[in-house]
């Protein structure tokens, strides 16, 4: 069992870990890929901690700009629950846990790592973000800072092994009207792994 396992979803976001010697799972994009490849790690090889580390968009009036690295606080499904007339419901508005525990959770998993000073709420969807006004009633829902589509499915399947998890970020873009042009991928990729080698290596 290691004692840390760190999942990206590309390579691209644990290349440099990797050739720091960091134990490094590529799982690829979206919940079902990070959920299905750390679950299947965890029951055949484990680990104690599980650290994400990755690229992601900032909302409107999260303060966050490219270039910028964060770790979650939290992160939540956003755009699981029903759709209706009078906007969307989330599992605890349909009465439905996610995970049954006391108390159940229901669309925010817990984040119990913190490797920098500078937190947010994260958010993960199945569908990037690419209008500003949808951008705007995602962050008013859920007071989420950053974007992605695989953190709380990796908090998730941490939480059923009972081992505390991490998130890391770099900001690529601005979630809002989608412009290919100006993200930074592979700036922000670069930032947020450089960003978490230092509390990886002062903690082997």
């Amino acid at each position: 069992m290691h004692e840390i396992i760190c999942c990206v979803s590309t390579e691209l976001e644990g290349a440099r870990l990797r050739a720091e010697g960091v134990p490094v799972l590529v799982t690829g994009v979206g919940p079902v890929n990070a959920a299905c490849a750390l679950a299947i790690y965890m029951s055949t090889q484990g680990a104690l901690r599980v650290v994400v580390c990755g690229v992601g968009g900032a909302y409107p009036g999260s303060g966050l700009a490219v270039g910028d690295v964060v770790c979650a606080e939290s992160e939540e499904y956003g755009d699981l629950g029903a759709d209706s007339p009078d906007g969307f419901l989330d599992m605890q508005a349909l009465g439905i846990p996610v995970l049954d525990g006391d108390p159940p959770l229901y669309n925010r998993m817990p984040v119990e790592l913190f490797p920098l000073e500078r937190r947010a709420a994260f958010v993960t969807v199945n569908t990037c973000t690419g209008s500003d006004e949808a951008a705007r009633a995602i962050a008013a829902r859920t007071g989420g800072a950053v974007e992605s589509m695989e953190g709380a499915a990796f908090a998730h399947v941490a939480r059923h092994f009972g081992v505390p998890v991490a998130e890391v970020r770099g900001i690529s873009n601005l979630v809002g009207d989608r412009d290919r042009g100006a993200w930074r991928i592979a700036e922000a990729a670069d930032a947020a792994q450089e960003a978490l080698l230092p509390w990886l290596l002062a903690d082997d």
